[in-house]
């Protein structure tokens, strides 16, 4: 079967050479949303060079989200077709409750069952709270929360009744790390939230669900660094943060995590965020309780007097409030 170039190194579909990657996902199905461009075209070639069949899904919303095109997902479509897999292109908006049905049959009908989801899809606008218009807010929790959610909806109950399934879905670090937009930050934290909730539903299933806060050079990225001055202007960044931010890198470079996670290699890998691109993977920890105060239930709620005197040397003592910003 002829080659396919990913990533400087060439892939023979169901081969196995040095990487390790060629049949690692052979007879698999995998859902890619947002696969036209980016960091989810890297992975459905990333999937579909591991053997995987691929439902390339990718309305081609221009960056309004205002037109649509077949093009983008087709194009991937025929990547993968030329090098010798299996795909097929679904251009539904996965938002749309009825779309991502629409998807989730796509995989089921055109290869008879689904084991892979990568809710890459998304949608960014650098905007600060005063610039958001309502219009702004509802495309920005559509475009990253609702979509994650609405295929997630209708894959679940798919793969737990066939007791096999990897839920990949796409957060971002300014989950942990705000750096304006804060209708963004909401949703991708809603989407790290939804990947806890589910790893602890489907726990011992067989299926697995965990996130990818991926950087990359993107067509979403291109305005970061305006928006960097602005953020300085208005002494909301500082030189260290500006300084600690890390390089976009190809957004090829994301997919080797995200085929890890969908393999049967991560079988035990389940409720992570994994930060990935360039030459960095890495993991955030859970959010846990760090500190607490305790009072005697029978004398009541706390005194107002008694928290200011305790709070500052108990509970915020030190660098334990924000240390992001």
């Amino acid at each position: 079967m002829a080659p396919v170039a990913f990533y400087g190194m060439e892939f023979c579909f169901m081969e196995t050479t040095a990487s390790g990657m060629q049949g690692l996902l052979t007879g698999r199905t995998a859902i890619v949303t947002g696969a036209g461009r980016g960091i989810g075209r890297g992975e459905a070639l990333a999937l579909a060079a591991a053997g995987a069949r691929v439902v390339v899904n990718d309305p081609g919303f221009d960056r309004e989200a205002r037109t649509t095109s077949n093009e983008p997902a087709d194009k991937v479509v025929a990547e993968i077709i030329a090098a010798g897999g299996e795909a097929v292109a679904n251009y539904a908006s996965a938002s749309d409750w009825s779309g991502a049905e629409d998807l989730v049959n796509t995989a089921i009908d055109s290869f008879g069952r689904l084991d892979i989801v990568v809710n890459n899809a998304g949608v960014m606008k650098y905007q600060l709270l005063d610039d958001i218009t309502e219009a702004d807010f509802d495309m920005l929790i559509s475009g990253n929360l609702r979509s994650a959610f609405a295929v997630c909806r209708f894959a679940a109950p798919i793969m737990r009744r066939q007791g096999y399934g990897r839920i990949i879905n796409t957060a971002s670090n300014q989950w942990s790390a705000p750096q304006g937009n804060p209708h963004y930050v909401a949703a991708k934290g809603g989407v790290v939230s939804l990947t806890y909730e589910l790893a602890w539903e489907l726990n011992g299933t067989g299926v697995t669900v965990n996130a990818v806060a991926p950087f990359a050079a993107t067509r979403l990225t291109l305005e970061m660094a305006e928006a960097d001055r602005r953020l300085k202007e208005r002494n909301l960044l500082s030189e260290r943060r500006l300084s600690a931010k890390e390089a976009r890198a190809d957004p090829e470079m994301v997919a080797p995590i995200v085929v890890y996670l969908a393999s049967e290699h991560a079988s035990t890998v389940n409720g992570l965020v994994f930060r990935a691109g360039g030459g960095k993977i890495g993991v955030y920890q859970h959010p846990v309780e760090c500190r607490s105060i305790f009072r005697d239930e029978s004398l009541g709620s706390w005194p107002l007097v008694d928290l200011l005197e305790l709070l500052p040397r108990t509970l915020l003592a030190r660098d334990t409030v924000a240390p992001h910003i």
